[in-house]
């Protein structure tokens, strides 16, 4: 007779540990998903537009705006960690100043996932409703390959946008916009956003 045993779940104190030993990825449910580094296109449109939303969320004193690799524990018993590319959190949801040693406890009000070569599209639909279920109320997904970015809003369709639209802000955080062709840079060979008329 042979006998199955299940895999140890993960907690979050344990995927801390590991981020200390170099080990990457999000905890789901308590197993392990590890990540691959995701290449330097995706590390320019993380930089390009967390700064952006960076430099406007400073300025206003609207909240905090964090990157890669900062983590936010979704679920308990077992444990979800998951680490969206750029996340805001307004002051009315985490004052500013205050910051967490480890995973923010406190849900975002805006997230952005920056797909990946391994991402596909289902799976980037599912990481949105999942965020929006969590109590998200902006989710921007942006695809490199089509120079596009998805924008997921509760109870309201999803909208693409292209390199001619702007991202908004909307009511989450009012004031912001910010060229999608700015997101993406320079097309391949081609002109920078600025040139373009």
């Amino acid at each position: 007779m042979t006998t199955t045993t299940e895999p140890k779940l993960l907690t979050a104190a344990d995927m801390l540990r590991l981020y200390s030993e170099g080990v990457r990825g999000e905890l789901i449910r308590g197993v392990l998903c590890e990540a691959m580094p995701a290449g330097q296109r995706h590390g320019k449109i993380v930089m390009r537009l967390g700064a952006a939303l960076f430099n406007f969320s400073e300025g206003e004193g609207l909240g905090t705006v964090v990157a890669s690799d900062s983590g936010v524990w979704l679920e308990r018993d077992p444990d979800t960690v998951r680490e969206p590319d750029i996340a805001f959190t307004s002051v009315e949801r985490l004052p500013l100043g205050e910051d967490a040693a480890g995973y923010a406890e406190v849900i975002p009000d805006l997230v952005v996932e920056i797909a990946s070569p391994s991402d596909t599209r289902r799976e980037l639909h599912d990481k949105a409703y999942m965020w929006l279920g969590h109590g998200v109320r902006l989710v921007w997904v942006v695809h490199p390959e089509t120079r596009t970015v998805d924008v997921y809003r509760p109870d309201d369709p999803v909208a693409t946008l292209s390199e001619g639209d702007a991202l908004d802000g909307l009511d989450v955080l009012q004031g912001f916009m910010c060229a999608v062709s700015a997101v993406f840079g320079a097309p391949p060979g081609g002109e920078s956003p600025d040139e373009a008329s």
